[in-house]
């Protein structure tokens, strides 16, 4: 997998704490860490950070990102 973004970080989740969630296809339960996302964003402090850019919006701004992820088969 490959992923383009032109946000700066990605936060990783695993999945640690779902157990007992979602229901997902035939039924199937949710465990703990049966998956991972990864989430792109700014860095994590990026407001205390002046080498980050900066997260604040002001009212009337507007926020858009792109992310694309990238399933290759080989």
């Amino acid at each position: 997998m490959e992923v383009y973004s032109d946000s700066e970080g990605v936060q990783f989740y695993a999945g640690n704490f779902i157990s007992g969630g979602p229901i997902g296809k035939d039924n199937t339960l949710y465990e703990d860490r049966c998956g991972i996302c990864l989430e792109t964003q700014y860095f994590p402090d990026s407001i205390n950070n002046e080498n980050f850019k900066s997260p604040i919006l002001k009212a009337g701004d507007k926020y858009e990102s792109t992310t694309i992820y990238k399933f290759i088969k080989k």
